[in-house]
């Protein structure tokens, strides 16, 4: 499971490793897990000086390749600079943020009962959508909302977006437009046309039957930055209208802290269409006509 872990979620600190795989032990057996896979040449680790001399594990090349040959990795394309330690080294500030933005719904699916577990969190997904171009989301998650023995639970998928404040607002907006397009792109096969039998159908339901919730996560600036880059999305959606991607998909945006302190199932998100109401993403269903 580390392997696995580090070959799926990229990179992941020693504290954010021992979260994810074994929270019930002590750390100490996942250092010596972890320690136990570099000597044998599957991971390895760099040490952020400016992080209190934190140590960031990912996978090696040689790891990467034995962790996509099993089962429950099958289609995983991972990046090809996943291994590399400088490349490690310059993603490490987004990609751990990522990878603590998946331990937020991990823990908080364990404490309630629900089900989501460490590979139901998938990095960087590629989904095309027309003229070379393509959404890949931080992100794409696929969580049980009831116990998986239960009735009445439902099966929820979302794309999650992490923004640190990198980007100027007016880009992060943009991503909206960016989800609109894959919500309504068909793709064109040359020289044949759609028939009765099988007619043109948008290319997200090839995987889901029913296309993801959008997620977008804020962290790296303050109540004020939050703020401007909320009305932002805001602002991004009513250009949207009116297309119907508003009234069929929850998009939501939250705060990294807000998440981190009240959990990822309590009422901390805005819709952004409506940036005013507080939902609960698991609750949040479609809007209507």
């Amino acid at each position: 499971m580390a392997l696995a872990v580090l070959a799926q979620y990229r990179m992941a600190t020693t504290g954010q490793m021992h979260r994810v795989i074994a929270p019930e032990v002590r750390i100490e057996q996942t250092r010596r897990r972890l320690a136990r896979l570099r000597v044998e040449g599957l991971v390895d680790r760099i040490t952020l000086p400016q992080a209190g001399r934190t140590r960031v594990w990912f996978p090696t090349a040689y790891g990467v390749q034995l962790a996509c040959e099993w089962p429950e990795m099958r289609g995983h394309r991972p990046s090809r600079t996943v291994s590399d330690p400088t490349a490690v080294r310059l993603k490490a500030g987004h990609t751990l943020t990522v990878t603590e933005t998946a331990l937020v719904f991990l823990e908080d699916a364990r404490r309630r009962g629900d089900v989501c577990e460490p590979l139901d969190w998938l990095p960087e997904v590629h989904h095309p959508i027309g003229s070379g171009e393509a959404v890949i989301p931080d992100a794409l998650l696929y969580y049980r909302h009831g116990p998986v023995d239960g009735a009445g639970g439902a099966m929820l998928r979302a794309f999650v977006e992490v923004d640190r404040a990198a980007m100027g607002p007016e880009r992060l907006a943009a991503k909206l437009t960016a989800y609109e397009r894959l919500y309504r792109y068909v793709p064109v096969v040359p020289g044949r046309r759609p028939t009765l039998q099988e007619p043109a159908v948008e290319e997200w339901r090839r995987r889901y039957p029913l296309f993801p919730r959008v997620l977008f996560v804020l962290d790296g600036t303050g109540p004020a930055g939050v703020e401007n880059r909320v009305s932002a999305l805001r602002s991004g959606a009513g250009l949207l209208t009116p297309s119907r991607f508003l009234y069929d998909v929850p998009v939501l945006v939250a705060p990294l802290a807000d998440l981190l302190h009240h959990g990822a199932s309590a009422p901390v998100w805005r819709p952004v269409h409506d940036p005013g109401h507080r939902v609960r993403w698991t609750e949040s269903g479609q809007r209507q006509t």
